[in-house]
């Protein structure tokens, strides 16, 4: 964990030259296994006159997050060979703050993904099961955590792909307020919902590494103003804001027959009942389920929409290995046929097809007014609660063999419901709380916007009662 890691640096027990050392040296062991990485650096390089708590500390970063003169390829064969010229801003706030880059980390081709099997260098495995996937898009940063490479990773998330990959992996997976941390230099997925956040093995973690990355950029005009508050000193304060509530429909037992979400979800209420030991208030509240059945379609309508938008620009000719053809059409055309995975090429298609001027009003903008009653009707639930809480997952990350079975509806509604954080752009967390046939299943809690230092606190308290804090793959604390 990084104050202990922090101690030994300042002790003189270990140097930051070592520290990178022995972290390069695990990255590389594990690479064949789990394929965590697209890049391992092995050149050590540290701002020596920084001040901050991750001075010299070992990291890893999304491979969809800019690093000037480092490979940048977004897990794609269509930028594989692409060295930004430029920083993102928070590869550049780490660096001022001394924190030393160890490598940039798998993904889903583009971020597209909620597997962690389509980056074009291969499958990012699990590291509590190697025959699991970690799940996406930021599968590569939360396996290098679980696997205890690095104490803290960078990744980004637009439906769930950090804090679902955090509960397959046992580790804590924070996704702050919309514009809480700049998306600069973030490969743009679907700007609207596309949030920059962090994955660690504790609440505490993920608070000081917020506190470093956090605040406004003027590249960034999406982004919000620092609010002043040190969110790793704020846990150490009294908590005050207990109310809590879950959602019926999704929690409802009787509604499932898979045994392994039964047991999650008994498991999950038993939480809840230690949490109102522990002076949590926890009601039940219900959501229309024509709500809750319109998040999937409504994330893909919008999500696939902005992506084709936003990635018109790789052709093969800004970016890219060139195409084949006589002319500019014929070589787009080639290049992206070869350049992108058939889930990217499905998603454009999608994409191209709600863009039409004929279906943009029966498809994307009814889908963004849904969004809004969704978004209003959570809000609703804020007025009188400091956090939603849930499941981060109904069980433990599925083997490659059955990652594609059918699911039920009310499974499609439990898998899914973490795209509201990315709705509203509500701070939004998962941290480990049980086990389930060996696998770890994560609790979720969202709160309001602009609160992430309370929902990160709710975190802290929650995380002291289950117990599971600094977990590793292969660890069995329950």
């Amino acid at each position: 964990m990084i104050k202990d890691l922090r101690k030994e640096l300042d002790e003189g027990k270990i140097s930051s030259e070592e520290l990178f050392d022995i972290t390069v040296k695990k990255a590389k062991e594990e690479q064949d296994k789990y394929n965590s990485f697209v890049t391992i650096i092995d050149k050590y390089k540290i701002k020596r006159r920084a001040d901050s708590i991750l001075k010299g500390i070992p990291y890893a970063l999304k491979d969809n997050i800019s690093t000037s003169n480092i490979l940048t390829t977004a897990s794609s064969n269509i930028l594989k060979d692409y060295v930004p010229i430029y920083d993102a801003t928070v590869y550049r706030k780490l660096k001022n703050a001394g924190a030393v880059l160890v490598g940039k980390t798998t993904l889903d081709e583009l971020a597209m993904g909620g597997t962690g099997t389509t980056a074009a260098t291969g499958v990012v495995k699990n590291p509590w099961n190697p025959d699991c996937l970690i799940g996406g898009s930021s599968a590569g940063s939360a396996a290098a955590v679980a696997l205890g490479i690095v104490p803290f990773a960078i990744g980004s998330d637009t439906g769930d792909s950090i804090r679902k990959p955090a509960s397959f992996g046992g580790v804590v997976g924070f996704k702050p307020t919309y514009g809480r941390i700049s998306r600069y230099g973030l490969f743009a997925f679907a700007s609207s919902l596309d949030h920059v956040g962090v994955f660690t093995r504790s609440v505490e973690d993920a608070a000081i590494v917020t506190d470093v990355v956090k605040g406004y950029d003027n590249y960034d005009m999406t982004s919000l103003k620092d609010d002043g508050k040190s969110y790793s000193e704020e846990l150490d304060k009294p908590l005050t804001h207990k109310k809590l509530c879950y959602i019926k429909e999704i929690c409802d037992i009787k509604e499932y027959k898979d045994s392994e979400i039964v047991e999650t979800l008994t498991k999950f209420q038993k939480l809840l009942d230690e949490c109102r030991n522990n002076g949590f208030q926890v009601d039940e509240v219900s959501i229309d389920r024509r709500l809750l059945e319109s998040i999937y379609p409504v994330y893909m309508i919008i999500s696939c929409a902005e992506a084709t938008s936003n990635n018109a620009n790789l052709t093969g000719i800004q970016f890219g290995p060139r195409g084949e053809g006589n002319n500019i059409e014929e070589i787009m055309f080639s290049a992206r046929t070869k350049g992108f995975s058939e889930l990217i090429k499905r998603r454009f298609i999608l994409g191209s097809y709600i863009l039409q001027k004929e279906n943009q009003e029966k498809l994307f903008l009814n889908a963004c007014r849904v969004r809004r009653l969704i978004v209003d009707r959570v809000n609703e639930i804020f007025k009188d609660y400091d956090g939603i809480i849930l499941p981060a997952s109904g069980k433990g990350a599925p083997s490659f063999d059955k990652s594609t079975e059918q699911v039920t509806d009310g499974q499609v509604i439990l898998e899914n419901h973490m795209a509201i954080g990315n709705f509203g752009g509500f701070p939004s967390i998962t941290i480990p709380f049980t086990f389930v046939n060996d696998m770890p299943v994560g609790v979720n809690i969202t709160g309001r916007a602009m609160e992430d230092d309370i929902v990160l606190h709710i975190a802290k308290e929650i995380e002291s009662i289950t117990g599971l804090k600094g977990l590793k793959a292969g660890d069995r604390n329950v």
